[in-house]
């Protein structure tokens, strides 16, 4: 398997903590590109399907922007815009809350499951091929490190 060196063309990196943040920016970047390619057949982005899977785990509860954005992988201002395509593809739909006039509720459609369902197929093989390159203890493990790298 080639290094993060070998990946970037250039000399070894010494210094452990660059080699280690540009690694986790190059397999970041790298994931994404995998899961958008898997993605491509349904014409949705990752943060639009990023949308829907925290949609779906409300199980039928409507959600607003606000809840949506807090809770999704790539934080991004234009959730509303990014909402409007989910829309237009009739995989949510949106309306203005009854109680709160300036609220707006936001709730996947059965179209919306569906492609969830379709694309799941897609989607597992990149989970597998960790669990194919890391034990459950590395990836735990991981896991952990990366919390604590985040933490602030």
């Amino acid at each position: 398997m080639p290094t993060i060196e070998e990946h970037l063309i250039t000399k070894p990196i010494k210094d452990p903590y660059t080699r280690a943040l540009l690694n986790i920016m190059f397999t970041g970047v790298w994931l994404q590109q995998r899961v958008g390619q898997a993605l491509k057949p349904f014409d949705i982005t990752e943060p639009q399907y990023n949308v829907l899977r925290i949609l779906r785990g409300q199980n039928g509860a409507a959600m607003n922007l606000y809840e949506i954005q807090n809770r999704m992988i790539q934080k991004m201002s234009n959730v509303s815009r990014l909402i409007d395509k989910l829309v237009a593809k009739k995989l949510v739909t949106r309306k203005e809350s009854k109680e709160n006039r300036r609220r707006v509720d936001i709730t996947i459609t059965q179209k919306g499951l569906e492609l969830l369902e379709e694309a799941g197929p897609l989607i597992e093989p990149l989970f597998r091929q960790m669990s194919s390159n890391l034990t459950k203890e590395q990836a735990k493990n991981l896991g952990d490190w990366l919390d604590l790298l985040r933490n602030e």
